[in-house]
């Protein structure tokens, strides 16, 4: 139990550590690797302060044990301001594409509205012996074959959206649950109350078990040496 609680806590620390710096970097962009080397000793240097601190908590003095402490719950929550940059910009990359993908769309659709109400002018020309021209007939081949050319530059795009729908559709069923849907940003809302669930136990979960592992430990070590003594007694006795 030992030996796993360490390695599912260094696990997890390990990852929460990656998507940390990660997230640190896309937020100050101009100096990726001065914030990475800073961001990975930061968190390197975090779990060596919690793992030291619950060792040495009786021995340290006051004032050094407050500000390791404090140190300890800023960089916790440094890292989850980092993991919450990454997630975000994860997000906010999916509805770059979806938004692109949209413009897209709404473009050709209206240019087919145009195309549209242009052909049902030209055919109610066309249908007035008065007005109908051989010019007008050409327009009308000319309108419908830019019909067809905007319904197969639409027809991928389709395809697009309805897969990106289909990409956001879990966040969007959960989003109906706590927010109304009439709320043009209900679904950011969610996106924000599913990364703020994940910060909250990612980080803090990592140290609670690098604490855990070590209590286990000292717990083991303690009863080593409550077996040894009465045995190191015995030969002495003989």
């Amino acid at each position: 139990m030992t030996y796993l609680l360490f390695l599912s806590a260094l696990s997890l620390s390990a990852v929460a550590a990656y998507y940390s710096v990660i997230g640190l970097v896309a937020i100050f962009a101009a100096a990726p690797t001065s914030i990475f080397i800073m961001g990975s000793l930061l968190e390197a240097c975090k779990l060596v302060v919690a793992s030291w601190l619950y060792r040495s908590w009786k021995e340290v003095p006051f004032l050094m044990k407050s500000y390791f402490t404090m140190a300890l719950i800023v960089l916790m929550v440094l890292t989850s301001m980092g993991i919450f940059g990454y997630l975000s910009k994860a997000d906010l990359d999916s509805n770059v594409i979806l938004g692109a993908n949209s413009v897209q769309l709404k473009t050709l659709e209206t240019q087919e509205k145009i195309a549209r109400d242009k052909l049902e002018y030209l055919l109610k020309r066309a249908g007035d012996p008065a007005t109908a021209t051989n010019k007008i007939d050409k327009e009308i081949q000319t309108t419908q074959n830019e019909l067809n050319r905007l319904s197969k530059e639409k027809l991928p795009l389709m395809k697009e959206e309805n897969k990106l729908t289909a990409e956001i559709g879990p966040i969007k069923y959960i989003a109906e649950i706590f927010y109304n849907k009439d709320d043009p940003s209900f679904i950011d809302k969610a996106v924000r109350l599913v990364i703020f669930t994940i910060i909250i136990v990612f980080d803090p979960l990592a140290i609670l078990l690098l604490i855990a592992a070590n209590q286990t430990y000292k717990k083991f070590r303690s009863q080593d040496k409550e077996q040894i003594v009465p045995m190191r007694k015995a030969k002495n006795k003989k």
